[in-house]
C-alpha cells in the first residue's frame, strides 16, 4: 500500500517539479516576445480607433498591458504585466493586480492602455501612488470612442476585449507596481 502510495506522489509531483526547472532561468526570447506583443497591442488599438492616435502623440507617458486575465465566482481577481513609457521611451516594466468582490462569475481576458497626461500622474505611478478604482472609468475602444474621451485626474485608461464572458456586479480595484529597466 505504501509503495503504491509513493509512486502516485511521485507520478503527480516529478512533472510539476520538471516543469518547474524549465521554467527557470533567463529565456533570450522573453523580451522579444513581450516587445512584439506591446506592438500588436497598439497597433490593435490604433487599427479598432484611429483617433487613438492623439494619446500616443500628446500623452507624457503610458503603460501598455497585452493580456490581462480576469475571473471570479464571488470574489474575484486579475492580473496583467506590462511595458511603460515616457515620451514613447520604454521606462520599464509594470505588474497589475486587482481584486474584486460582489455578483461575479466567468473569466475573461482584455487589453489595457492607461496614458499618464503630464509628468505629475506618471511620477505618481512609477512610485506606486496610483491605483485605479471606481472613480476613474476605462473607455471600451471602438472606432471613435477616444475623441470623446478624456483624461480624468492625469490618467486616460483604455480597454478592449481579447475573449471570455464575465458576468458581474462588484466593487474593487487595481493596483500597479512598476519595475524601472
Amino acid at each position: 500500500m505504501r509503495k503504491v502510495m509513493v509512486c502516485g506522489l511521485l507520478a503527480i509531483w516529478l512533472p510539476v517539479v520538471l516543469s518547474i526547472s524549465a521554467w527557470a532561468g533567463w529565456d533570450p526570447t522573453r523580451e522579444q516576445k513581450e516587445k512584439t506583443a506591446v506592438q500588436e497591442t497598439i497597433a490593435r488599438f490604433k487599427k479598432a480607433d484611429s483617433s487613438m492616435q492623439v494619446f500616443f502623440d500628446k500623452a507624457h507617458g503610458y503603460v501598455v498591458f497585452p493580456s490581462v486575465g480576469k475571473g471570479g465566482f464571488i470574489i474575484g481577481g486579475a492580473h496583467g504585466d506590462g511595458w511603460v513609457y515616457e515620451q514613447a521611451r520604454f521606462i520599464g516594466r509594470a505588474s497589475m493586480v486587482q481584486v474584486t468582490v460582489g455578483a461575479q462569475i466567468g473569466g475573461q481576458s482584455f487589453m489595457e492602455i492607461i496614458f499618464f497626461k503630464n509628468k505629475a500622474a506618471l511620477d505618481d505611478f512609477k512610485q506606486g501612488n496610483f491605483e485605479l478604482n471606481a472613480q476613474i472609468s476605462a473607455v471600451a475602444v471602438k472606432e471613435g470612442a477616444s475623441k470623446d474621451a478624456s483624461y480624468d485626474q492625469g490618467v486616460a485608461v483604455f480597454t478592449m476585449p481579447r475573449g471570455g464572458l464575465m458576468a458581474e456586479a462588484t466593487v474593487g480595484g487595481q493596483k500597479f507596481e512598476f519595475t524601472p529597466k
